[in-house]
């Protein structure tokens, strides 16, 4: 066990109950998660600088030692800095389900920060942190055992010290506090408030904290088995490999069957409503709501099977390598058209039908998605593809920071506003009978919208922009501490 781990943990977990507000998203999020990565990586440079002047330095493979630290260093750095960017989102956007993706993010940014490319696979990895901090408990009680046994009567005047230090704070800052407003007023600031529920959350918010700083501190400080190229094919080389006919005969078929749909595709956005009318008795915004689940599915089912090729395709020769590449190349590219075709149908039933928070989720995880095949096409140029997991779940961390920095209620409120501004349309019925209905402003649904869309809620006349105002004013509640300071409240305040 490193040094200091025992007092680092109470430490995280106690800045996490001064810190965190558990009902809405805040500054506090980010001043607890800047605190446990603070504590973390304290105890583990120190650990790791003990552990370099202990051990002789070997002359050969220092060279490549110190690049792999630093590569590995690095890695770390850049998760960490995305673990605190998504926590970071809480201090700026007041939307709550924004938050709470961007606080899962987090979670596994800093679990990737800990754990290098492991032998179990990206999911333990993605939750190891987590999963460590229960096993971390057995760990931590030998740890406080063999401190107390070699260091009982410091310890104990150790505790002593902290017995009185307590003791003073709670007999002089009630005095202070009741000597003088303004530092009454900064200690009501800086504690936390004090009602029936808060000793349980405390309890709550510094055991999770704590543990998992200890779940951190144990996976570094006996990291699981790293990874390696024979250990990413282990249990395969034994097994035969597909030959070039046997993965290309299937990949070949579903090539051809994207060509067509593509071309089917081609044809309905040049020929437009009149096309779609005549072929699918449809409205073009119903033909756009009609297939994009489908597509969707399409395009992640297609994932599996090229991660299949790639697995187990041939690739003993420089022909089998050229043929696997141009083959994942191939229906890449055209799962590619059809992840733009999702795209754009979903972008046309919102032009019709209104903009939601739910219809932007779906299509920024569709734009994932196209990253995703973005990263696969980049493997092929190595064919190796053990780099994709972890850089498609930074791609997924960087999606969301992106939504969060575009501010999505915003947009959306934004996106209705224009489209009932502007007397957007949309066409029922199908052939003779279709006619065209002008769409009203969806006051209903703009009222739950956090207040992060007020300021697209300011261009619209009276009164609707009053009623809209007003409901979201009302879900504000009060001010609240330092802790729970957000942008987006304070500026609808």
């Amino acid at each position: 066990m490193p040094r200091g781990t025992i007092a680092a943990i109470p430490l995280a977990g106690l800045a996490a109950v001064l810190s965190v507000p558990l009902d809405r998203p805040g500054i506090g999020w980010l001043a607890a998660g800047a605190a446990i990565a603070g504590a973390v990586y304290l105890v583990d440079r120190k650990a790791r600088r003990a552990a370099a002047q202990a051990k002789d330095d070997e002359p050969s493979g220092g060279v490549v030692d110190s690049a792999t630290r630093a590569r590995h260093r690095l890695a770390s750095a850049w998760w960490i800095a995305v673990a605190l960017g998504l926590l970071a989102v809480g201090t700026f956007r007041a939307a709550e389900w924004l938050f709470v993706l961007c606080l899962l993010g987090a979670g596994v940014a800093g679990s990737l920060a800990v754990v290098r490319r492991s032998v179990h696979g990206l999911m333990f990895d993605m939750i190891a942190v987590p999963v460590s901090a229960l096993q971390s408990v057995p760990w931590l009680y030998r740890g406080v055992k063999r401190v107390r046994e070699r260091r009982a009567s410091s310890t104990q005047r150790v505790g002593w010290s902290v017995v009185a230090a307590v003791a003073i704070l709670v007999i002089f800052v009630p005095l202070l506090a009741g000597a003088d407003a303004v530092f009454a007023s900064l200690v009501q600031s800086l504690t936390p408030r004090f009602d029936a529920e808060a000793p349980v959350q405390w309890v709550f918010v510094f055991t999770a904290a704590a543990l998992l700083t200890a779940g951190a501190m144990y996976l570094l400080a006996g990291p699981p088995r790293v990874a390696g190229e024979t250990d990413s094919v282990a249990g395969l080389l034994v097994r035969r490999r597909w030959s070039r006919l046997e993965w290309g005969l299937p990949l070949g078929t579903l090539a051809a069957v994207f060509v067509l749909f593509v071309a089917t595709q081609l044809a309905a956005l040049f020929g437009g409503n009149d096309y779609v009318q005549r072929t699918a008795e449809l409205t073009y915004a119903e033909y756009a709501r009609s297939g994009f689940w489908q597509l969707s599915a399409v395009s992640l089912l297609t994932l599996g099977v090229i991660a299949a090729v790639q697995t187990w395709a041939v690739q003993e020769s420089t022909r089998d390598r050229r043929w696997l590449r141009i083959g994942v190349a191939a229906v890449s590219v055209l799962t590619l058209m059809i992840v733009a075709s999702a795209l754009h149908r979903m972008w046309t039933y919102q032009q019709a039908y209104g903009f939601t928070v739910l219809r932007l989720l779906v299509e920024v995880f569709e734009l994932w998605i196209g990253l995703v095949y973005l990263l696969v096409l980049a493997a092929l140029v190595r064919l190796r593809r053990t780099w994709v997991p972890r850089a498609a779940v930074g791609a997924a961390a960087a999606t969301l920071l992106g939504l969060a920095l575009v501010n999505p209620e915003r947009l959306i409120a934004e996106r209705n506003i224009d489209r009932w501004l502007s007397g957007t349309t949309v066409e029922l019925g199908t052939g003779s009978s279709t006619r065209e209905i002008k769409q009203d402003l969806d006051i209903d649904y703009l009222s739950t919208l956090s207040p992060d869309a007020l300021p697209a809620v300011e261009r619209l006349p009276e009164p609707q922009r009053g009623i809209i105002a007003a409901a979201i004013r009302a879900g504000l509640g009060d001010e609240g501490s330092w802790q729970s300071w957000n942008r987006s409240r304070s500026a609808a305040r």
